[in-house]
């Protein structure tokens, strides 16, 4: 029966390349009208900050988990595994305080990871509240949440992104592991599965998606709609650490210009970047709803009164900035 529907719906979609490539740049043109909106730097900025905020203050808790349960060495090669996705520039940043972090003495670092906890919730839920509030808008949605319901989704959010972030990664170390200790290569030949760059971009996109399905709008997404705007903002973050460490050390010497603070102006720099990437997925995927809302015979229409003007309720409705 799904099969049937599916194969019907795919012999009413026009498949001439021209009419494809002229609704793609058409949906593309207005998801980046969409991300140019001029509030929407706002968010970024806010967004970019908190998650300055609480990058450290994690380093410093994970240091002093491992400082308990493990090796505190381990923390070392997994965060220099781990650096490999950041610029060269902000990379070091990275490295360095995760060296300063290994060297403290263990009861400062017990200490400074309590500090570290309260820091880290209240910028990481900081964040992901200025994250949601700007896919919101950017969604133009207009039916938001309440204030509790709205800090509820961003606390949801926060603990689902951690959640998953400690998975991925203890399954991405944990066969890291077994493979160099027991020489294991079942996977000899396709090594890129065992890449970073594989597992972030794979971890990125399944997690926008989500993010931009049930989080962006109190109606889901279509899954077509948040799948493509995962995929989008996850090539375009990978994409952004890539060209920022090319423009660093390939073009520009920001050292020259900002001396001493140059790491700490690349690493923001890559964060407003791989924000806008995630706001851009969120664009994306809401001008790819509306182009499946406005040729889907099955959308569901509300008439509004007065003149006879029929609109699409799911989506079709919000206005384009």
């Amino acid at each position: 029966m799904a099969t049937s529907r599916l194969l019907t719906r795919l012999r009413r979609v026009d498949w001439d390349p021209l009419h494809l490539a002229r609704l793609a740049l058409l949906v593309l043109g207005r998801a980046l009208t969409r991300l140019w909106g001029r509030d929407v730097m706002l968010y970024t900025g806010g967004v970019s900050f908190f998650a300055m905020l609480a990058i450290f203050p994690t380093l410093a808790i994970l240091i002093g988990l491992f400082s308990v349960l493990s090796d505190p060495a381990q923390a070392i090669r997994e965060g220099q595994a781990l650096s490999a996705l950041i610029p060269a520039g902000a990379r070091d940043l990275f490295l360095h305080e995760l060296t300063r972090l290994m060297r403290a003495p263990h009861l400062a670092m017990s200490t400074q990871s309590g500090l570290a906890l309260i820091i880290t919730i209240y910028a990481s839920h900081r964040g992901f509240k200025a994250l949601l509030a700007g896919l919101s808008f950017i969604h133009d949605e207009d039916e938001p949440h309440g204030f509790v319901g709205f800090n509820l989704i961003a606390f949801l959010v926060l603990i689902g992104t951690f959640a998953a972030l400690a998975m991925i990664s203890s399954i991405f170390f944990t066969l890291r592991i077994l493979g160099s200790a027991f020489d294991l290569r079942p996977l000899r030949g396709v090594s890129w599965l065992l890449s970073e760059w594989t597992w972030a971009s794979a971890s990125l996109t399944i997690g926008l998606a989500l993010i931009y399905r049930f989080a962006m709008s109190r109606r889901p997404v279509v899954w077509t709609a948040s799948l493509m705007g995962g995929f989008a903002a996850a090539a375009l973050c990978l994409f952004a650490s890539w060209a920022i460490a090319f423009y660093v050390e390939q073009i520009a010497h920001l050292g020259a210009t900002y001396g001493s603070l140059a790491t700490v102006i690349v690493f923001l720099i890559w964060l407003s970047w791989n924000v806008n990437a995630i706001f851009f997925g969120g664009a994306l995927a809401t001008e790819v709803e509306l182009a499946i809302d406005a040729v889907s015979p099955k959308a569901p229409i509300r008439v509004v009164k007065g003149p006879k003007v029929v609109v699409p309720r799911s989506g079709a409705s919000r206005s384009r900035k």
